[in-house]
């Protein structure tokens, strides 16, 4: 790879990764730190790389794998979080205001599912409720997998609009986000 090829492709693809980096780890810093430590890395294999492949997808690729590392390795080291998990692990050692907090959660997370759209709401308990794949559901409901597929987004979408609305508590949007990914 020459050095003008890299160039170009830095300059085109720099700021689509960052925006696809900041999907996952939501800081723009931290974003822009991954896709350059994507590039250097890039740069630095340039004699390896197969240049038979697509690197735009070897970038995609190596940057989605360096921000779950980083989302990882958060989660590891944040003592917070790691409080809060052990807090989640057992019911009878909640204090009353976080089972307060949970009830109101619950309660938020049931109004955002009940104002999603009939189809759309249907598709989504059917997922996270009854832990059922796509296929099913698109059998079951007589429609494409794909329409499975967009309403699912479209719920999710709007659950977190909604409900990061609500959650002022970075304790409380993991949680929310762990029972609307159906983890916990």
């Amino acid at each position: 790879m020459t050095e003008q090829v890299f160039e170009d492709l830095f300059r085109s693809r720099f700021k689509p990764l960052v925006s696809y980096a900041m999907r996952f780890v939501r800081d723009m810093e931290t974003a822009r730190a991954i896709v350059q430590d994507a590039f250097t890395g890039l740069w630095e294999k340039r004699a390896t790389v197969d240049t038979g492949r697509e690197i735009a997808a070897y970038l995609t690729t190596t940057v989605r794998n360096r921000c779950l590392n980083y989302l990882r390795d958060e989660k590891k080291y944040n003592r917070d979080l790691i409080e809060l998990e052990g807090l989640l692990s057992d019911e009878a050692d909640r204090m009353p205001s976080d089972r307060i907090e949970m009830a109101q959660l619950e309660l938020q997370i049931k109004t955002a599912i009940g104002e999603l759209p009939v189809k759309c709401r249907e598709v989504f308990e059917l997922s996270r409720f009854h832990n059922m794949k796509y296929q099913q559901i698109a059998l079951q409901l007589g429609i494409s997998v794909k329409t499975v597929e967009t309403q699912m987004s479209r719920a999710l979408s709007h659950l977190k609009t909604r409900l990061a609305l609500y959650l002022h508590v970075v304790g409380l949007v993991w949680i929310a986000l762990k029972i609307i990914y159906n983890v916990l």
